[in-house]
C-alpha cells in the first residue's frame, strides 16, 4: 500500500538520537522532544554537554536560508559575540538532511544556551543586554552574508501582511478597515523619516526575554535567530521595548518604571554603539510592522504550526493590543 501524501511529519527522537552519535562522534544519554514552533526543537543530553536540535520545514525555510542563519551565527561567534552557535559534525558539515514522509527536512544542531530566561529583569541584567546587542549589531552592521535572508521593509511589515491578512477578518470588517487604516498611517510615518541616517544590517527581529537566557554567573547567551534578516538595526531594540510594553499593559510594571528600565538599556547600549534619537522616535512605528508581520506569520502557518490558537477571537484580541500600543505611543 502506498502512503497518504504527509503534511508535516514528527522525527522520532530515537532514531535522531542515533543520527546525531553518528553524524556528530558523541554519546549521547538523551533525545527528547521539547517543542513544535516555527520549527521542531529537540533538546540532547551528552555525557558532558546539552545541544539543541532543530528541524526546520521547507515551508518556512529553504536550504538557502537556514545556510544564510548559520552562517550568520558563525561569524557572529568568530566575533566575540555571546550565541548559541551551530555545532559541526565528523565531515565539517553544519547543516543535516532527513528524508522525511513530506520530503527532505533540513537540521542543525545547536550549542546549548546555558541558564534560564528571565522574564524580571534586573538593572544589571538590562545594562548587560544592552551592551551585549549593541555588540552583536557592530558584527552584523559590517557582514554581506552569501545566502538570501528576508528584508524588513514598509512593504514586508506592513503592506503585505495587510494585503494577506484580509481573509482571516472576514467576520470582523470594523477591525479590519482599523488595521488597514493603521498601515497607511505608519507607512506614512515611516517615510517621513530620514531613515538613510539609521543604522542598518541584519536584526534578529524577535529579541524578547524567551530569546535569551542568563546563567548563575549572570553571563547571556542569544539564540534563536530564526528571524533574523535585513532591517534598520533599531528594530532589535523595538522588538524588546515590546517586552516593556506588555509587562505594562499586563499591570505587571508601571509606565514609569517599564520607561526607566528600557531607558537603562538604550544607555547602556550606547556605551558600546551609538543610537540616534531619530531612530528611538521610530520605535513606535516600526513596532506597528513587528505586530502585523508576526500576525501575518500565524495566519499563514497556521495548518504547519499548530498554533490552534488562531481565530477571531484572538485576531480581535491581537488588533486590540495593536490599538492600545498605537494609542499610547503613536503620533498620527
Amino acid at each position: 500500500m502506498s502512503h497518504f501524501p504527509v503534511q508535516y511529519s514528527t522525527l522520532s527522537a530515537a532514531a535522531l538520537k542515533m543520527f546525531i552519535e553518528d553524524a556528530y562522534g558523541l554519546k549521547l544519554i538523551t533525545c527528547k522532544y521539547l517543542l513544535r514552533g516555527v520549527s521542531d526543537t529537540y533538546i540532547i543530553e551528552a555525557i558532558d554537554n546539552k545541544y539543541i536540535l532543530k528541524i526546520y520545514r521547507e515551508q518556512h525555510r529553504s536550504a538557502a536560508e537556514i545556510k544564510g542563519e548559520i552562517e550568520l551565527l558563525n561569524l557572529l561567534k568568530d566575533n566575540g559575540a555571546s550565541v548559541a552557535y551551530p555545532i559541526t559534525d565528523i565531515h565539517g558539515g553544519q547543516l543535516q538532511n532527513f528524508n522525511a514522509p513530506e520530503g527532505i527536512r533540513h537540521g542543525v544542531l545547536f550549542s546549548y544556551a546555558e541558564g534560564v530566561p528571565v522574564i524580571d529583569l534586573s538593572d544589571e541584567q538590562l545594562k548587560t543586554i544592552g551592551r551585549q546587542m549593541a555588540k552583536v549589531h557592530n558584527i552584523t552592521s559590517t557582514i554581506t552574508l552569501s545566502y538570501p535572508r528576508r528584508e524588513y521593509t514598509i512593504e514586508t511589515t506592513l503592506t503585505r501582511p495587510v494585503e494577506i491578512l484580509e481573509p482571516a477578518f472576514t467576520d470582523l470588517p470594523d477591525e479590519y478597515a482599523y488595521l488597514k487604516e493603521m498601515a497607511d498611517k505608519t507607512a506614512q510615518k515611516l517615510s517621513a523619516f530620514d531613515t538613510a541616517t539609521f543604522s542598518h544590517g541584519y536584526c534578529q527581529y524577535d529579541f524578547l526575554p524567551k530569546n535569551f537566557h542568563f546563567d548563575d554567573k549572570g553571563d547571556l547567551t542569544f539564540f534563536d535567530f530564526d528571524f533574523a534578516g535585513k532591517g534598520f538595526l533599531v528594530n532589535d531594540l523595538m522588538s524588546f521595548f515590546v517586552h516593556f510594553f506588555m509587562h505594562a499593559h499586563t499591570g505587571k510594571l508601571t509606565d514609569a518604571e517599564a520607561n526607566r528600565m528600557f531607558n537603562l538599556f538604550i544607555e547602556s547600549y550606547r556605551e558600546v554603539r551609538p543610537v540616534t534619537d531619530e531612530e528611538l522616535k521610530s520605535i513606535p512605528y516600526l513596532g506597528i510592522g513587528f505586530w502585523l508581520f508576526y500576525l501575518q506569520f500565524q495566519y499563514e502557518h497556521f495548518d504547519d504550526w499548530s498554533n490552534l490558537f488562531f481565530g477571531s477571537k484572538f485576531v480581535k484580541d491581537r488588533v486590540g493590543l495593536i490599538k492600545a500600543w498605537a494609542d499610547k505611543y503613536c503620533e498620527f
